[in-house]
């Protein structure tokens, strides 16, 4: 039996057919994950689907009817209910980054840039100078920077911390980070209406969680009421840390993927040896 150039062919096409289905699958799921909004409207359209199989399995007829009226029209509902989320993350696919610019930072550019950041971080919750920090990771945040005012400036304490000085006309927006360079200042975000964040907060922490639900950035506040430091991360406020506490937060997440891979493998080898 021989093998011809067509059955080549189409076993080639059928395997980049096949490729394609998973890396746009992966792609979006990729995207929800990193936006609570979304994962809340994914998790609701997995129970109805569940509710729906089990209800079909046991003859539930009411259920059932109800359920084939939401799935019916449940689709335009959606489009018009979560039309903002929708275009979310329809936004998100078009600015993902395939490489985050963090991950091609060296240990010592990574060190450094931690450094000026504590630094300044430090100055500013002493004075009650109010702040907020952006680090932009695998989600580009080039909507927002367009928007800005253009620095591409090196990452130095004494630059963040002139940033933020009352009397300069940008301390009021935040500043996004690329890498190791402040790329803009006096930037906007969109702010967060999630129930748990404390109501006494103000506009800056809502702006840092209102991002971190629709990125993956690391966004740092500083209170200019109180000087306490928070960070919104993966769509949640941590609040009051300390200087050591974000230090060890940026260390960890700005490692590259293949360096947390590797110690992950490390520790497991050593789990492994002991037991």
């Amino acid at each position: 039996m021989s093998i011809t150039v067509t059955d080549v062919l189409s076993v080639l096409r059928d395997f980049v057919d096949v490729l394609l289905v998973w890396f746009v699958i992966y792609y979006i799921l990729k995207n929800i994950k990193n936006n609570i909004k979304l994962s809340l409207i994914f998790k609701g359209l997995v129970f109805i689907v569940l509710l729906y199989a089990v209800s079909d399995l046991f003859g539930f007829v009411t259920i059932g009817v109800l359920l084939d009226y939401i799935l019916q029209w449940g689709p335009i509902a959606l489009i018009v209910i979560f039309q903002p989320e929708i275009r979310t993350i329809l936004e998100q696919l078009g600015r993902t980054q395939l490489l985050g610019r963090h991950k091609v930072l060296t240990v010592d550019e990574r060190e450094r840039m931690v450094y000026e950041m504590v630094n300044a971080i430090d100055y500013l919750r002493k004075e009650r100078i109010g702040a907020l920090m952006v680090i932009e990771r695998d989600i580009s945040l080039g909507n927002y920077i367009d928007k800005a005012k253009k620095l591409y400036a090196d990452l130095t304490s004494d630059l963040l911390i002139a940033i933020f000085y009352e009397g300069n006309p940008l301390h009021d927006g935040g500043v996004i980070i690329q890498g190791d360079r402040i790329t803009c200042a006096g930037a906007v975000f969109p702010t967060s209406n999630s129930p748990k964040l404390n109501k006494r907060l103000g506009t800056r922490h809502r702006a840092a969680l209102g991002l971190a639900e629709e990125t993956d950035a690391i966004c740092i506040v500083v209170s200019e009421e109180t000087g306490r430091v928070s960070i919104a991360l993966k769509g949640e406020m941590l609040y009051n840390l300390t200087l050591d506490d974000v230090r060890m937060m940026l260390i960890d997440e700005l490692k590259p993927k293949q360096d947390i891979e590797f110690e992950e493998e490390i520790e497991e080898a050593a789990y492994e040896e002991d037991n």
